[in-house]
């Protein structure tokens, strides 16, 4: 299902080829899909309108992204069915959301997660009750249907592809040591400080102060790792995570990236284990729309909420349906704010010291989703197999992944596939403008550009472009930004209200976002 806007596959628009790429002169379909820019720009005019009518419930959730979902699941996990959802587009699951390509599902953001670990307690019951994981003679096994399939990643580098994605071929002495000397500084960072995920789960050291004052880039080179192949991989893991490169991010995001999780193993490391992911081919969306499912009427998409009052009885929360152009209101006894820190600085009428401090000192990288829809399987280089993952060396973009990788069915080389390429913008001040303002071919032209030496058929089997923009996608954790949340968190309670979004902990993953927000449908009501 396309959110908002219908894809132009009935008006396909010319896209030129570019020099180099054997691209035929045929029409290419495209457009821009599954959020609305203009519709979450409204709150930035005025809503003078009454409400056309107004309702009472006992808790309102602000935002249908991950958080809100894991909030009205806790709320109906204590027997309250009283409650409403207001989500800004057309489907709920925020940056976890899908749609389909040719009749190919395919993400329109997050697309995997990573095994949780014991501090995500709240997860790991999320995916036992969908059966993901269950107890097996004592000990936790997963689905192998839902884990990612094998190959699992691939990187190209040197003409030819390699497994996994640390590069390896062609690497000297100097390098692999530079590797094993990461690897020994993460491992010693895990013991005397250790990291979790969620990430309020753990103690904020001293430590953790030292590393979130500085650069991911400055803390490497006070380290002495130097080593050119390293620091692309690691400003390629901090893009993924975070948003933004070395230069970007704070050395806590980016040894939390491995800390909070398995470490890092250098090759040749006894306990080097590529981590397991579960995927799907609508990506993160097979969660989030399990969790709406059962919703019902109680979601409301389409609103866009203008303002959260509170007062002595509770609070109120005005919706713009956009549907029908009318003001809505909800009197209730609590307000889940599941909303980006930032839009709730704009429509809380009283924004708490922690709101406005956060707001001001958050900042956010955009990012861009192209699914590209293909007439049969692409040519191969030499190396590695195709993968689940595949990621160019050097790019400033983060690959594409298979949508239909995890697809049990066997495909034949001339069947129909969707590839989903992932871009972050990074914190350039015009990034976002330029997200907004470019035509969809323009990003198009990047996907080809970026992929055409791996792959110099792209463009000729290329049939259909889905590009989607999500301009606040992620916080960036840039240096002091963890420290500031930490030293004036939003509390679980501020009178009826309750604040629950992945923001809060300074970046976005879905565990982060899941656990705040199961949280404060605890607390709710």
């Amino acid at each position: 299902m396309i959110s908002r806007r219908a894809w132009l596959a009935g008006a396909a628009l010319p896209l030129l080829a570019t020099q180099g790429c054997d691209a035929p002169d045929t029409p290419l379909a495209g457009g821009f899909v599954g959020t609305s820019p203009e519709r979450g720009h409204l709150l930035r005019s005025a809503m003078a309108q009454r409400p056309a009518r107004t309702q009472r419930t006992r808790v309102v959730i602000a935002g249908g992204g991950v958080a809100g979902l894991a909030a009205a699941r806790a709320l109906r996990q204590r027997g309250i069915e009283d409650f409403v959802l207001l989500e800004l587009e057309d489907q709920a699951g925020g940056n976890s959301r899908a749609t389909q390509l040719g009749g190919l599902p395919c993400p329109l953001g997050a697309h995997y997660l990573p095994l949780p670990m014991d501090a995500a307690h709240e997860v790991q019951g999320l995916l036992e009750e969908f059966g993901l994981r269950q107890r097996v003679a004592g000990r936790w096994e997963y689905d192998e249907r839902h884990l990612c399939h094998s190959p699992q990643e691939r990187l190209y580098r040197n003409g030819h592809w390699q497994d996994g994605l640390l590069p390896l071929q062609d690497i000297g002495a100097g390098t692999l040591a530079q590797y094993r000397r990461f690897a020994a500084r993460v491992a010693a960072l895990m013991r005397s400080a250790p990291f979790a995920l969620p990430a309020q789960r753990a103690a904020f050291a001293p430590e953790h102060a030292a590393l979130d004052a500085q650069t991911m880039a400055q803390w490497l080179g006070r380290e002495g790792l130097d080593d050119a192949q390293l620091h692309w991989y690691l400003d390629y893991c901090c893009r993924d995570d975070f948003g933004a490169g070395l230069a970007g991010v704070s050395a806590w995001a980016g040894i939390h990236y491995f800390a909070s999780r398995h470490g890092f193993h250098a090759p040749g490391d006894a306990e080097a284990e590529r981590e397991a992911v579960l995927t799907w081919p609508e990506g993160n969306a097979w969660l989030t729309q399990r969790l709406a499912q059962p919703l019902g009427e109680r979601l409301r998409c389409a609103r866009v909420v203008s303002r959260i009052a509170t007062h002595r009885q509770g609070v109120t929360v005005q919706a713009l349906d956009t549907a029908s152009g009318q003001l809505e209101q909800w009197d209730a006894t609590h307000c889940i704010v599941a909303l980006p820190v930032f839009v709730a600085a704009r429509v809380l009428a009283e924004p708490p010291a922690c709101v406005r401090e956060a707001a001001a000192a958050l900042r956010y990288s955009p990012w861009l989703v192209a699914n590209v829809h293909l007439r049969a399987a692409l040519a191969d280089q030499g190396g590695a197999a195709p993968s689940w993952d595949n990621v160019v060396y050097g790019s400033n973009a983060l690959g594409y992944v298979d949508a239909g990788h995890q697809g049990l069915e066997q495909r034949r080389p001339d069947s129909p596939r969707v590839l989903s390429w992932y871009h972050a913008l990074g914190l350039a001040p015009d990034a976002r403008n330029a997200l907004l303002q470019q035509p969809w071919q323009h990003w198009a032209e990047q996907m080809f550009a970026e992929l055409r030496e791996a792959h110099p058929d792209l463009r000729a089997k290329a049939t259909h472009i889905a590009i989607t923009r999500y301009g606040h996608a992620m916080a960036t954790p840039v240096p002091g930004l963890v420290q500031r949340l930490r030293a004036n968190p939003a509390t679980p309670r501020s009178g009826p209200l309750l604040f629950a979004h992945a923001d809060w902990s300074g970046y976005s993953v879905f565990e982060e976002a899941f656990t705040r927000g199961h949280l404060a449908g605890l607390a709710a009501g």
